[in-house]
């Protein structure tokens, strides 16, 4: 039979002096323990919880360390917190177009950190270290005309999984499959006018951030929103 669990509260004393309230109070103890239930301590009614009370459900990095369930890793919390840099490239096309200022606001209104901003001239040999992955493609050749053919404005943001949101904000290689919303989606056609560059791993933002930019060109600096950023 399933247990009833009754509280101490619901005695004689807690119902008020009435002849009715004490019968009903020993009708419900006299009924418990002639059907051989358990009574435990229980409060009659749960604890009033403050709107501003921290949720025993809240996320914790002790707890996300400790789970076992598989859905907080400890890799997992380090890859959160982990500040990373990816580089950005307003290609030719976008400075051309005049979209420089509208592809930046967007990683501010983010909330990253720009430490490394120019306008550049991309010379053919730096074009070629940088897309040297690509070489044995068909299209590299084009593709090294197209870099080097006006400026590139050269940009380093810094972030909390600034990579992965990067490609993210920037969209799909190829615009007409980007999503609407990102940058490739709403300002760009074809694949070979596709705006703007972003490092495709934390690892390459490095690699890519000191190939661009020289030492001592990038700024080490704290934005004032940055406690409102991240916690």
């Amino acid at each position: 039979m399933e247990a009833v669990a009754l509280s101490p509260s619901l005695t004689a004393s807690s119902f008020g002096t009435s002849a009715a309230a004490r019968r009903s109070s020993s009708a419900c103890l006299s009924y418990a323990s002639r059907n051989n239930l358990s009574v435990s301590r229980l409060a009659a009614f749960p604890k009033q919880v403050h709107l501003f009370t921290k949720s025993p459900f809240a996320y914790s990095k002790s707890r996300a360390s400790k789970s076992t369930n598989g859905i907080f890793l400890p890799h997992l919390v380090a890859s959160l917190e982990q500040v990373d840099q990816t580089y950005i490239m307003v290609k030719p096309d976008g400075v051309q177009r005049g979209l420089v200022g509208e592809i930046i606001s967007r990683f501010e209104r983010k909330g990253f950190k720009l430490t490394g901003l120019k306008l550049f001239q991309c010379p053919k040999e730096l074009a070629e270290e940088h897309y040297k992955d690509l070489k044995a493609k068909p299209f590299y050749p084009t593709l090294i005309d197209y870099i080097t053919s006006g400026p590139v404005v050269c940009m380093v943001w810094e972030g909390v999984g600034v990579v992965a949101s990067a490609r993210k904000l920037i969209g799909s290689t190829n615009p007409l499959q980007a999503e609407p919303g990102t940058i490739r989606g709403d300002l760009a056609v074809q694949t070979g006018r596709n705006v703007v560059h972003g490092s495709d791993s934390p690892e390459n933002g490095k690699r890519e951030a000191a190939l661009w930019f020289k030492e001592g060109e990038l700024c080490e600096w704290t934005p004032a929103q940055a406690s409102w950023l991240t916690e």
